[in-house]
């Protein structure tokens, strides 16, 4: 179990960060996420913030690449891509979408919001971008399947806020019929072994912890290959992805 300290430091230190991330990151101008090339696996596009990206440590120890060693060991063609970028926001990934979908996409995995949560931000304008962004990605031919990931926001919000942002994710994943994984840190925020000094972001064990959240929702996915999610109770059609 946390300790109260823990979890207090933990919101503390998400207060602090809120603070010093005031805007954006930009998006790269040119190029798009890709696997080798030649590489003809269906792509599975990570869109993410620094908790994708791995934020402090080597990139084969973030989630992404995580799951690609279980994508391997299942015998799954697919490639995971990295798309993860430090401190954006879910605007700044509705911006990004366009980019990211240059190259086809088997799977969109969304994990969008914490950066949101940090700053307080409006809690319709997340649930906004984030249906933009599903419905970018199903305007490809076809249209990719969908993981929405979900996030909380630390309780020094507010009840009423941490309340409405945890419940966005699960109203989306509804309303378009996609598999949700509930919470991203489910078992590592709060808890200091498995985070980094800041608090927030997770060490590679964390990491760990975290494909082990994310694996049997995508491995569903894949597997399926669009048809009823049992997380949701929602029901994807193979042709459309809605």
């Amino acid at each position: 179990m946390v300790s109260m300290i823990s979890r207090w430091r933990w919101i503390g230190l998400l207060a602090l960060a809120a603070a010093a991330c005031d805007r954006d990151p930009e998006p790269p101008a040119e190029g798009s996420p890709a696997g080798s090339p030649g590489d003809t696996r269906g792509r599975i596009v990570f869109l993410g913030t620094s908790l994708t990206a791995g934020l402090g440590l080597d990139p084969a120890q973030a989630y992404p690449a995580l799951l690609q060693q279980k994508l391997d060991s299942a015998g799954l063609p697919f490639v995971a891509i990295n798309a993860g970028v430090s401190g954006e926001t879910s605007a700044g990934a509705r911006r990004r979408i366009d980019w990211l979908m240059r190259e086809p996409a088997a799977v969109l995995v969304i994990e969008t919001g914490a950066n949101d949560a940090l700053r307080g931000l409006d809690v319709n304008s997340l649930e906004a971008n984030i249906q933009a962004i599903i419905d970018r990605a199903r305007r490809q031919v076809p249209p990719p399947r969908i993981v929405l990931v979900g996030m909380r926001a630390p309780p020094n919000l507010g009840a009423a806020y941490a309340r409405r942002f945890g419940a966005v994710y699960e109203e989306l994943a509804r309303r378009n019929g996609v598999a949700l994984v509930p919470f991203l840190l489910d078992g590592v925020a709060g808890v200091d072994s498995l985070n980094q000094a800041d608090a927030i972001h997770p060490t590679a064990a964390g990491q760990r912890r975290i494909a082990g959240t994310v694996w049997p929702v995508l491995e569903g996915v894949l597997r399926t290959g669009g048809r009823a999610d049992r997380r949701t109770g929602g029901r994807t059609d193979r042709r459309t992805g809605r």
